[in-house]
């Protein structure tokens, strides 16, 4: 196993298409919910322990080799808002074929045989894991890190925030992230032998419902 691979997965230089998304920050900084430092940590608290931790499970059992159309399919009925969906399958379009340029799979070119519009990012993150031989723990910290490095990242450029007080947000998270990480795996291994419904069904309803408002803006500076 290569596991340097993990940090080229992991770069927010990698052409996946995610520096174009604000995981709900562009949303919450208009509604008021971020203002400062404390606000983006408390968003981000929330996000890493629904979201992240669904993203991360889904991944690390596309690792373990749970076919991609039941992850999907999972993926789907753990997403209520259709913004959502839309914005996950684009992601996972994109990651789909920066990951195939940069890791040749069979399996990947199959995946992306069978869903054209793109399957849902975090299944896409896991497949590109395995592909680049990375294990279901590696694909779990990059998806809870995405769920929060993504609306950090969006911050700066909404609100101004200096990135120092951002990147130390994510710094105090680091610990949390652990914890999710570690969970997630747990719930992709119980997957191998209970089927998906043992996947993690955190949910954020304030995100789905901020999701729908943003998609109808008429300007916007994120896709989601």
């Amino acid at each position: 196993m290569a596991r340097a691979a993990l940090l080229v997965l992991a770069d927010g230089r990698f052409p996946a298409g995610g520096h174009a998304h604000s995981g709900g920050a562009e949303a919450a900084v208009k509604a008021g919910r971020i203002t400062n430092a404390e606000s983006l940590e408390a968003f981000c608290r929330g996000r890493l322990h629904t979201a992240g931790l669904v993203s991360a499970a889904l991944a690390a059992a596309a690792v373990l080799g749970v076919p991609p159309r039941e992850l999907d399919a999972a993926a789907d009925a753990r997403t209520p808002s259709p913004a959502l969906r839309l914005a996950a399958r684009k992601l996972g379009r994109q990651l789909m074929r920066a990951a195939r340029a940069t890791w040749p799979s069979s399996e990947l070119d199959a995946t992306a045989r069978e869903f054209p519009k793109g399957a849902h990012q975090p299944v896409v993150l896991g497949l590109a894991a395995r592909a680049a031989g990375l294990e279901p723990l590696d694909a779990a910290y990059c998806a809870a890190y995405e769920s929060v490095s993504g609306p950090a990242s969006a911050t700066v450029r909404l609100l101004s925030l200096d990135p120092f007080d951002a990147t130390a947000v994510l710094a105090r998270l680091a610990p949390e992230l652990d914890r999710v990480a570690d969970q997630a795996v747990e719930a992709a291994r119980n997957v191998v032998d209970e089927g998906v419904d043992a996947l993690p069904a955190a949910s954020a309803p304030l995100l789905e419902i901020a999701a729908e408002l943003h998609a109808a803006w008429p300007v916007r500076l994120f896709a989601s």
